[in-house]
């Protein structure tokens, strides 16, 4: 059967999240050039281009498929990773690096459900990168799981919009299933922000405090950040594959306390944003039974909003306590009141309140309350003139 090069160019271009795809997979791994690729056995064409190091390749743009690298993985199908070409005995001596100019190199398989491999969501840069770590690999290798995913849903809404006996349940079915999927990339995107912000951050200073007794304490910070990265990743990865129906399942544990967590969150946000002040209160009258995951990306997606739209030279509070049998959680910030009508759609999907050229996919507070609401509590949110304030009530 004849490949339609041109249409399959055209099949990634109308998946909408793609360019989400292509801006967490260069987030995540530090990598200046990100593309979707269709590999055949006699063509390599970029499908979906993300590039801020000039490579020069636009959608629709070929390179030769046999000097390319996933010329090889459409063969066998595996992910390859180079941290440093230089370095790396395998690809020491590949001509491939040399001809493109590349130092450091992720590529995952685009499989379809029968088994073959579409094409590939793969990146280079110019400097080494280590990209062989536990989050950046797993995050990658789901990214080119949800493209082929998306591949195959668009194909079977083709099929099912030309078959003139398809039901109209089954339709609405495959759009609310395809919906999901973008949310999943979306709600991916959104999580890993404040870690990889932190880990960010962290690096930087602990470059700066390698001969001081700070670098042990600093260290211990971003291990705690990308341990945070792998389990919002795990928690994703059960969303993206259908775990969720009505809503957001979640474990509850009363074993361990939630404190440490917040505090953990909170010392990421000092990390990442120095300059801003957060004064917090924690009283917790431990146990609390929650999922405690599922409370940290709460919590930090909250104060993530607080940082966006507050008014950075005025103060973060925060406030966690439990009184009367209920927990209660509240995050207030000064700066510029939110509108009554940005409130009534605040917690609605893809919505940024009153400035809609922030930075961010309009997910945070969506994630927040599907949280809440998860573990039978309630989110909500007044703003004044003088300050804006969200607080999240559960039963203890």
């Amino acid at each position: 059967m004849a490949i339609d090069i041109k249409a399959d160019v055209d099949a990634v271009q109308q998946i909408g999240a793609v360019p989400k795809i292509l801006d967490l997979a260069a987030r995540i791994t530090g990598m200046g050039f990100v593309a979707i690729a269709r590999v055949t056995s006699d063509h390599w064409v970029c499908c979906a281009v993300r590039d801020s190091i000039a490579f020069g390749l636009e959608p629709g743009g070929e390179l030769r498929v046999e000097t390319t690298i996933c010329n090889e993985i459409r063969q066998h199908g595996n992910t390859v990773v180079i941290n440093d070409v230089q370095t790396d005995g395998a690809f020491r001596d590949h001509p491939t690096p040399a001809m493109y100019g590349f130092r450091s190199y992720i590529s995952a398989p685009i499989i379809l459900i029968d088994g073959s491999v579409w094409g590939t969501l793969c990146a280079i840069d110019p400097t080494p990168r280590q990209l062989r770590k536990p989050e950046i690999l797993t995050t990658f290798q789901l990214l080119a799981e949800l493209i082929a995913a998306q591949l195959e849903l668009n194909q079977r809404l083709e099929r099912s919009q030309t078959d003139l006996h398809a039901s109209q349940a089954d339709l609405v079915d495959e759009r609310k299933t395809a919906e999901l999927r973008e949310q999943f990339i979306g709600v991916l995107g959104h999580d890993l922000r404040n870690p990889l912000a932190a880990v960010d951050a962290g690096m930087r200073i602990l470059l700066k405090n390698l001969d001081t007794g700070r670098a042990p304490e600093i260290a211990l910070g971003v291990q705690n950040a990308v341990h945070r990265m792998a389990g919002i990743v795990e928690n994703i990865m059960d969303f993206a594959r259908g775990r969720l129906g009505g809503g957001l399942t979640i474990r509850r544990d009363a074993k361990q306390p939630l404190t440490p967590v917040l505090e953990q969150i909170i010392a990421e946000f000092r990390t990442a944003w120095p300059s801003v002040s957060i004064n917090s209160t924690i009283r917790i009258a431990e146990p609390i039974n929650c999922d405690r995951g599922k409370m940290g990306q709460l919590f930090s997606n909250l104060l993530g909003n607080a940082v966006a739209y507050g008014d950075r030279g005025r103060p973060i509070r925060v406030s966690a306590k439990t009184l009367d049998g209920t927990f209660d959680l509240t995050v207030s910030n000064e700066g510029p009141p939110i509108s009554e009508k940005a409130l009534a759609n605040l917690f609605k999907p893809y919505t940024r309140g009153d400035r809609p050229s922030q930075q961010g996919l309009g997910l945070g507070l969506y994630i927040a309350s599907q949280i809440a609401q998860a573990h039978g509590g309630k989110l909500s949110a007044v703003s004044t003139p003088n300050e804006t304030t969200f607080s999240f009530e559960m039963p203890v």
